[in-house]
């Protein structure tokens, strides 16, 4: 008991002193640890945005968009099946409502055999170890008109979902970062739905801008045959062209062609900067080798003529090719501001949205209303850490004394944890804090109330102490496993907040069995070395 072999007190010691030095940066202002010297620890716990303020942002899906684009791929697999096999077809088209893409085939002859080829596009859906078989994500049938129609399955269009959502998260998650804030948090709700939280922004339009946009770029030709005026007024659109209206305003129309020459999924690299020549914001972009081998020969086949910039459906600029840009990279301009330019960038670089996202829930939490929460957690903190304070050591004196000491060592811990692991502390998480405060001198009360007892019934200073850590052990680790175990329930089946408190409880619970087991009794083994006392006061 009065010996500790020096490679368990170097480890202690360590494990103390880490847990002060990683705790103190959130004593310190973030403007002034900036600072310090880049040897000292700058890891701060993050304030969620309950603490902090922000945005809460609610967004869902468009499934009517997500199913048509599907289909307008499941036809053009189609033509190209069709096609590859020399099979001659008529009257192909796609069905929204229906969720269906059909086709007739000109030869009776070879219907057999056109659907046998398209029955190929119907995919497995599911088809591993985890997930198990969920059925096709196409239903392909023969039809009356002598043709093929490939329908949507109800898990081909969840599967769909299901993907789009998760491509959609990984953008957003792109997009937020490049925003500059910390610890945003982006996760699924329900079927269609995807909760944004972002604490500490100050400019929620902005960022709902920088969301919401598709980001979905192509550069088409410009069809120089037809006046974009008088189309408008019309509506009249010839053949194999569409009619976009430019982002400006007010709007220009133009006439577009509808093949795209090259698409947004080839650009691999986007900045903004600044044009050589006028000075003006501009973004530049890099495309991939194969998107710089089709817009290098787009380039070249139409020299002199305008192609189209569009993004989202606008078209951002219409610049006319003087010369083949066969360098595989260009640079897009349209009157921006630095800001603009810069948001366009991270659109561009952060990928394109599946579909369209629609804000259905908005909620912005102010800082003044952070806090409040902050000062009310502290008081609560500081009111809970002082009541306990006096009662050890009113109730145990200096054994209490060495319980509290023990206690602030517990706290810095979970702080210097917390920050290490870059946590985000919400309200809840504060409220774990307040309770790990009386949980983390439980232990305490059980080993000393059991060194009382061995008091009484006659023994040694020394024999008491040693009988009321090593009898109390076995109570403290069965209450706290019990506790962890509740605890772990919370954290499997809550989310958001809920798993914040979990979090902090299990990392309190944690380091008051560290130090109630270990630190107290190394203070205790050294106190009884050097007093040598006849009696214990506790």
């Amino acid at each position: 008991m009065l010996h500790f072999q020096r490679w368990k007190v170097i480890l202690v010691f360590g494990i103390v002193f880490a847990g002060i030095i990683f705790s103190i940066p959130n004593l310190i202002p973030t403007s002034k640890l900036k600072d310090l010297p880049s040897w000292v620890p700058h890891k701060q716990v993050n304030l969620g945005l309950d603490l902090q303020g922000g945005a809460h942002l609610l967004y869902q899906i468009d499934e009517k968009e997500l199913v048509s684009d599907w289909l307008g791929n499941i036809r053009g697999d189609v033509r190209e099946t069709l096609r590859s096999n020399r099979i001659g077809y008529t009257d192909l088209a796609q069905n929204v409502a229906g969720r269906s893409v059909s086709v007739r085939v000109r030869k009776p002859a070879d219907l057999d055999k056109a659907f046998t080829e398209l029955k190929k596009l119907s995919l497995p859906i599911g088809n591993d170890v985890f997930g198990g078989f969920s059925g096709n994500n196409l239903d392909v049938t023969r039809n009356d008109s002598g043709g093929v129609t490939l329908t949507a399955t109800e898990p081909g269009v969840n599967d769909r979902i299901s993907s789009a959502i998760q491509t959609s998260i990984e953008t957003i998650r792109r997009r937020v970062d490049a925003f500059g804030t910390t610890e945003p948090s982006i996760q699924r709700e329900g079927r269609n739905r995807i909760l944004v939280q972002v604490p500490g922004v100050s400019d929620v339009q902005r960022l709902k801008n920088l969301i919401g946009e598709t980001g979905k770029l192509e550069f088409k030709m410009v069809d120089p045959s037809a006046d974009a005026a008088e189309v408008a007024s019309s509506k009249q659109v010839p053949p194999g062209t569409e009619l976009v209206y430019s982002s400006d305003e007010p709007p220009i129309p133009y006439v577009l062609k509808d093949q795209v020459l090259v698409s947004g999924e080839s650009l691999v690299g986007s900045q903004p900067g600044f044009d050589s020549q006028t000075g003006e914001p501009v973004v530049t972009f890099r495309f991939d080798s194969a998107g710089a081998k089709r817009f290098g020969r787009a380039t070249q086949d139409n020299v002199g003529l305008p192609f189209a910039i569009v993004l989202d459906n606008k078209v951002v600029s219409a610049p006319v090719i003087r010369e083949p840009i066969l360098g595989g990279t260009g640079q897009i301009s349209g009157s921006f501001s630095v800001q603009e330019a810069n948001d366009l960038s991270v659109l561009l670089r952060s990928g394109a949205l599946p579909a369209k996202l629609t804000v259905i829930e908005e909620r912005t939490v102010g800082a003044s209303l952070g806090a409040d929460s902050i000062e009310s957690g502290k008081k609560a903190a500081i009111a809970g850490l002082l009541l306990v304070i006096v009662f050890m050591f009113a109730a145990y004196g200096l054994f209490g004394l060495f319980a509290n000491v023990a206690l602030f060592v517990n706290i810095a811990i979970i702080f210097a944890v917390l920050s290490l692991m870059g946590a985000t502390l919400t309200l809840p998480g504060i409220a774990g804090i307040v309770l790990v405060i009386g949980i983390a001198v439980d232990a305490n009360v059980l080993i000393n109330e059991r060194i009382r007892e061995e008091i009484r019934s006659g023994k040694s200073p020394i024999a008491s102490v040693e009988s009321g850590y090593s009898r109390a052990l076995t109570t403290i680790i069965d209450s706290n496993v019990t506790t962890l175990i509740a605890v772990l329930v919370l954290f499997l089946l809550g989310s958001g907040p809920v798993r914040g408190f979990a979090v902090t409880l299990t990392i309190g619970i944690l380091a008051s069995m560290f130090t109630a087991v270990t630190v107290t009794r190394m203070m205790v083994a050294y106190w009884l070395r050097r007093a040598r006392p006849k009696v214990i006061p506790i």
